[in-house]
């Protein structure tokens, strides 16, 4: 009998991804999975939605994150996530 696909399987052959879990979220923005908590406890990156017990980032929403944070060389300010919105 063939096994139904997992997540794992399916997620590289979407168009285009709307949510990211918090390993994905962390790993898009190229940081850990505490690093990422730590920046969303600090909110400079956006809180999740909730689907049912799931958490799932916004992708659309972690891009304007990103974008808001300083370059190198520029100082850090008091930019929040909650300016961007």
């Amino acid at each position: 009998m063939k096994r139904a696909p997992s997540r794992i399987d399916i997620l590289p052959l979407l168009p285009v991804v709307f949510g990211l879990g918090e390993i994905e979220a962390a790993a898009a923005i190229g940081v850990s999975a505490s690093k990422f908590r730590a920046l969303v406890k600090e909110a400079r990156m956006p809180r999740p939605r909730r689907i049912d017990r799931r958490f799932v980032w916004d992708v659309d929403e972690l891009r304007a994150a990103f974008k808001a944070l300083p370059h190198e060389g520029e100082s850090e300010g008091s930019d929040t996530w909650a300016d961007v919105v």
